[in-house]
């Protein structure tokens, strides 16, 4: 089987990510953890290779190539990241939407950083991200209609987002829709 989990910055993809691939024994493959190992085979730090990434489109595309051809291998793998829905065949597609306000505190909190810091590099980030999907791939980031299940994270909290996201899954693997 094969899931992946997007969503912008603070919505808490990480967290459902690990919930789903614990709960249902798959390997998780976070791009961000793809960033980081890359970073490494270059040998420097995070901030550098940001810095790199944002001068050369070729490392995200080396980040994404790596996650489509893991998915084609067999096995099973909850891929989460941005552009996972977009880029991998997936058994089901899970997208997290989450108001920005919300999600400007949740990073506030998580990084140590004012509220009014979290807005703005936020919404930088945000529109920086939705010009690269459409340079690189033509993809705009807001369409939402790939996604086989949407979820309002500000809605809920972490284990009722995932309790959704549990219960849809196992209906799908009962009924023998996909997986």
């Amino acid at each position: 089987m094969i899931i992946t989990v997007s969503g912008p910055p603070g919505s808490g993809k990480s967290t459902l990510s690990s919930r789903i691939a614990e709960h249902f024994n798959l390997e998780l493959v976070s791009s961000g953890d793809v960033f980081r190992a890359m970073a490494k085979e270059n040998g420097v730090d995070l901030e550098k290779f940001g810095h790199m990434a944002e001068a050369d489109p070729a490392i995200d595309k080396e980040i994404d190539r790596r996650q489509v051809e893991l998915s084609k291998t067999k096995g099973n793998f909850l891929f989460e990241g941005r552009l996972s829905g977009w880029l991998i065949d997936a058994d089901l597609k899970i997208m997290l939407k989450t108001d920005v306000g919300v999600r400007a505190r949740r990073i506030a909190g998580r990084e140590n950083i004012s509220l009014e810091q979290a807005m703005h590099d936020t919404m930088v980030r945000q529109e920086s991200e939705a010009k690269r999907y459409r340079e690189y791939y033509d993809i705009d980031i807001s369409d939402l209609t790939l996604y086989d299940l949407v979820i309002e994270s500000s809605v809920w909290d972490q284990d009722a987002t995932a309790n959704v996201a549990i219960t849809a899954i196992k209906s799908m693997k009962e009924k023998g829709l996909r997986g």
